[in-house]
């Protein structure tokens, strides 16, 4: 079973964002150098999110961990959807792919499967 792990905002201008979510919402902001960080809830409760510069997926998306990215994103092409790009490596132990829905959504996934072949 999938959860929801974050969601990930574009920005053409990470500062003017950044302030944004903090002054509507209240997330503060943890820089990752100095075209993404991540967006977090102030009390802890709730999903984190990553806020970065904008680049091939124009929009915001949500990403889920799942227990392999392989058998997902098979389960996905054979419910109309497609994987979009190559499964790419995130640190030794976890990865992550984006997958068009059947209904042309872009969405991420997440696992600890160990890196990308």
């Amino acid at each position: 079973m999938a959860k929801m792990e974050h969601f990930e905002i574009p920005a053409d201008d990470i500062e003017r964002a950044r302030a944004f979510y903090r002054s509507v919402l209240g997330f503060e902001y943890e820089p990752w150098g100095d075209e993404m960080g991540m967006l977090r809830q102030p009390d802890g409760d709730g999903v984190d999110g990553d806020l970065h510069v904008r680049g091939p997926v124009p929009h915001p998306t949500v990403v889920f961990t799942v227990e392999s990215i392989e058998d997902t994103v098979a389960a996905a092409v054979a419910a109309g959807g497609e994987q979009v790009g190559d499964i790419q490596p995130l640190g030794e132990a976890t990865r992550w792919v984006y997958l068009r829905d059947s209904e042309g959504n872009v969405i991420g996934l997440f696992d600890e499967g160990g890196t990308a072949a």
